[in-house]
């Protein structure tokens, strides 16, 4: 898997007190989260159905915690 690349739209996301940002890459199916600690992580074979609904979420962290946190193999980049 590729490092997230500079012109990756990543969506902010202000509102949330967990979660800086995200971005998606849908020709491998991966999912990068960029926490407000700074941390950043990818989460690999999350189908685009997942990040559709996740972009949509109210509580993007309640969504996260549910939905793709454990389900995914993720690492830190």
């Amino acid at each position: 898997m590729s490092p997230p690349s500079d012109t990756m739209n990543w969506i902010n996301t202000p509102e949330s007190s967990s979660i800086a940002a995200f971005a998606y890459e849908a020709e491998d199916m991966t999912l990068f989260v960029r926490f407000k600690t700074g941390r950043t992580y990818r989460y690999a074979g999350v189908p685009s159905s997942v990040f559709s609904a996740f972009s949509r979420a109210d509580s993007k962290g309640t969504f996260f915690n549910a939905q793709i946190q454990g389900r995914f193999p993720y690492s830190q980049i």
